[in-house]
């Protein structure tokens, strides 16, 4: 069995993510893993966080949106006054603005 490792923050990693691909797919992840000199998950961790994916903004992610800025602003009116939260917290507002700022490029 593999040794526990934290990330780069310290947190476990303890969640699995699994999905589908046909053989090809899998040819061309492995040759594109290989050649990367990265381990496959930190490679697919890397592609899927830290590359831009385009957003078309339809009722359904102005919901989600909706959704998560509710959230947010509930979680911060729960806070101590004067408490600084923390960073994580504004993972999804942070993606939210993103998703705007490349919307009202577009148009």
């Amino acid at each position: 069995m593999s040794e526990k490792k934290l990330d780069a923050k310290g947190r476990w990693r303890n969640v699995n993510v699994g999905f589908r691909v046909s053989k090809e797919e899998a040819e061309e992840l492995n040759l594109k893993v290989a050649l990367s000199g990265l381990p496959k998950q930190e490679y697919i961790l890397r592609c899927c966080l830290e590359h831009e994916v385009k957003v078309v903004c339809g009722k359904k992610v102005a919901k989600k949106m909706q959704m998560y800025l509710e959230a947010l602003l509930e979680e911060l009116q729960f806070m101590p006054e004067g408490s600084v939260p923390e960073e994580e917290i504004f993972l999804p507002l942070k993606h939210i603005l993103r998703v705007l700022g490349a919307e009202e490029t577009e148009n």
